[in-house]
């Protein structure tokens, strides 16, 4: 069964701003995110000091903080940006 993915309105804005081809990328890898969170094929790993998310997806060189509810079946999208301004 599929995860419900909600993408915060601060992570829209960050990425509505960047590339058309980079969006595209990035949506992709999100939608695989909502299949199956677990997925190996996918670059997540625990964030362990961080205050807003538990989880960053990489994708090239661009991250996407999210948490996630395994109870509810919910993926949070918290924050996407470059790779050297996202843990700022």
């Amino acid at each position: 069964m599929q995860y419900q993915i909600f993408i915060m309105r601060r992570a829209k804005r960050q990425l509505e701003k960047l590339p058309i081809g980079v969006q595209e990328r990035i949506a992709e890898s999100i939608g695989k995110l909502g299949i199956n969170p677990d997925d190996v094929s996918l670059d997540v790993k625990p964030l362990t000091n961080d205050s807003e998310a538990r989880y960053r997806l990489r994708v090239g060189n661009y991250r996407v903080k999210y948490n996630r509810d395994d109870g509810i079946r919910i993926v949070e999208i918290v924050r996407v940006g470059h790779r050297k301004e996202i843990y700022r």
